[in-house]
Order: structure tokens, then sequence, then C-alpha cells
């Protein structure tokens, strides 16, 4: 029995040392320089190290929404497509109505302009 678990423990030690060495070596090697293209302004829309109570536009938020709720519909998704054929009708139809609930949020992000970024 501790022969199965202990090429597993060697892997795993292995992998913690080597891992260990590289994050070390890059310490080591690279140079910190801190250029304009590192602090600029990237996704969020504001620079990184100014005050943290600026206000920025509202259009992250809708977007960041957006992103959260496509991203629950894959984690419904997934487990309904691998029992679909126990489910049924009833099955069907509630994650239909699941997805046609989630298209009318999507519809209403982009009917209010939520998407347009100029």
């Amino acid at each position: 029995m501790l022969q199965e678990f202990k090429i597993i423990f060697i892997f795993l030690i292995f992998s913690f040392v080597l891992s260990s060495i590289i994050v070390f070596l890059a310490m080591l090697l690279i140079t910190r320089t801190g250029d304009i293209e590192k602090i600029s302004a990237y996704e969020c829309g504001f620079h990184p190290f100014d005050d943290s109570r600026a206000t920025f536009d509202v259009r992250f938020y809708l977007v960041a929404i957006l992103f959260i709720i496509f991203d629950l519909e894959i984690t419904f998704l997934f487990p309904w497509s691998v029992n679909y054929a126990m489910l049924y009708i009833l099955g069907y139809i509630s994650m239909i109505l699941f997805i046609y609930i989630l298209l009318i949020g999507f519809v209403y992000e982009w009917r209010k302009g939520a998407l347009e970024w100029l």
C-alpha cells in the first residue's frame, strides 16, 4: 500500500524542489524596473497607484456582472449536460427557462449600451 503512495510523494517533493529553484532563480536573475507600460492603466481603466476611492465608469461593473452571469451559466450547464439523459423533460424545460432568463439580461445590457466602449 505504501509503494503506491511513495511515487506520489516523490513526485510532490520533486515538484516542490523544482518550483522553489525556478522561483529563486527568477528572483536572483531578473531585474525589476518599473517602466511606463507596467504602471499604466491596464484593464480596469484607472492607474494602479492612484487614490483607491477614485470614481470610474460604471461599464466596468456591468461587464464584470456580465462575466459572472455567464460564468455561472457554464457552471450550471456542465452538470446538466452530463446528466441530460436522466433529467427527462423537466430538466430540459428548467434549463431552457434558465438560459432564457440569462438571455433577457444579456439583451438588456446590450440595449443599455454596456458593451459599447466608444
